[in-house]
């Protein structure tokens, strides 16, 4: 099988996943990158050296390679970038894999621009009886192409896959702060990402005499504020905030945390953050609206989710878990479980090819009939409204 993934850029989310897949397909597997990365996720520590990679490239950089590799490859995985890259290849009837975040981050109701609604029937249901699928990267990805009716019946869970770190468990609970619970957030700080969440959260446990540490690390927007809201407050004993750190720097310091707040609203189309803390084996407090959480997170087995912009609901279940240490280290194991052992980048390239073998071979195939959750399984439709309900 030859497979081609053609997007906008590579990120340290999507490296581990292209490593997986030529691991297992060698140089039967290639990575198009179709545009340079933004400066602020370069000092972010997103980018990759494609340089490095022994299967990637720059589309521009070799076109005559990159448009034969789209057109005859077995497999192409179409992600962030134009349509207009993969119309020859569509036009031939051969096995495609679109892959999304939401469509519509800031409200459904953009589905009903007339011009926008007209754009994006045409391109997302042109190929409906086609072998033309969607990788949904977001539980909440689904309902948005089903207002247009795209991909029917073709759509499947997906997101996105940070490096997997096998731990001892026994040592990464040990090397948890057994004196004061710690609490984590990072990310870029902006009013979306909300980081105030966490400010409140801090100045609702003090209030109430609950024994924590809090750790906020980012920069953005909202910094400001947030110095000034700690500040404020008289939190600065209890929460320290920090410039941005490395992805693997970030890594560390979930690994001696107990508890990680990710309040994000539903702009967050992904939010690797999740799969990463979990990873670590931290509790995570998780806003429904992030498209991650109802794919990731069961509330009560292996993380909590309270309901997105009710901050003393996310206070409360923080102050919860501050108080019993049995349930942060439940919660914590579970959720390392359900990142080892299904939401990582080797069981991702791995159901995408058996998914993909089996596409080639019938494309007939049922899809519920291969997987039956996790990575590749169908999507069922949810929308942000319904998500909080539906994860409680």
């Amino acid at each position: 099988m030859t497979l081609t993934f053609i997007t906008n850029y590579m990120t340290h989310h999507q490296l581990p996943f292209c490593d997986e897949l030529y691991a297992l397909l060698g140089k039967d597997f290639h990575f198009l990158a179709t545009n340079r990365m933004e400066d602020e996720r370069i000092k972010m520590g997103w980018g990759a050296e494609l340089r490095d990679l022994p299967y990637a490239l720059f589309y521009d950089d070799d076109y005559d390679l990159s448009h034969k590799l789209i057109r005859e490859s077995d497999v192409v995985i179409c992600g962030g970038t134009h349509h207009s890259y993969i119309e020859e290849r569509l036009v031939l009837h051969k096995l495609t894999f679109r892959y999304f975040e939401r469509l519509y981050k800031e409200g459904r109701i953009k589905a009903f621009i007339p011009s926008s609604y007209r754009q994006k029937k045409k391109e997302h249901t042109a190929y409906n009886d086609d072998p033309v699928y969607l990788l949904c990267a977001g539980a909440y990805v689904a309902a948005d192409f089903d207002m247009f009716s795209g991909y029917k019946d073709k759509k499947l869970r997906f997101g996105y896959f940070p490096k997997f770190v096998k731990e001892d468990t026994d040592k990464l609970f040990e090397s948890k702060s057994e004196n004061v619970t710690e609490i984590m957030w990072s990310g870029r700080m902006l009013d979306w990402k909300h980081p105030g969440a966490a400010v409140y959260t801090a100045s609702y446990l003090k209030d109430r005499g609950v024994p924590f540490h809090m750790t906020i690390v980012g920069e953005g927007e909202c910094r400001e504020r947030i110095d000034n809201a700690v500040k404020s407050k008289d939190l600065s004993s209890s929460v320290t905030v920090l410039d941005f750190e490395k992805p693997f720097e970030i890594r560390k310091r979930m690994e001696k945390s107990d508890i990680y707040l990710m309040t994000s609203d539903q702009k967050e189309g992904w939010g690797a953050v999740v799969n990463e803390a979990m990873n670590s084996g931290c509790a995570v407090v998780a806003s429904h609206a992030a498209g991650a959480v109802p794919y990731l997170i069961k509330h009560g087995e292996n993380g909590l989710v309270y309901k997105s912009g009710d901050l003393r609901e996310l206070a409360s279940l923080t102050a919860g878990l501050c108080r019993d240490s049995g349930l942060r280290r439940r919660l914590g194991m579970a959720a390392y479980n359900t990142i080892e052992k299904e939401w990582n980048s080797h069981v991702a390239a791995v159901r995408l090819m058996e998914m993909s073998e089996k596409l080639l071979a019938d494309p007939g195939t049922d899809l519920s009939s291969v997987f039956h959750d996790g990575p590749m399984s169908v999507a069922p439709s949810l929308t942000v409204a319904k998500g909080y309900r539906y994860l409680r």
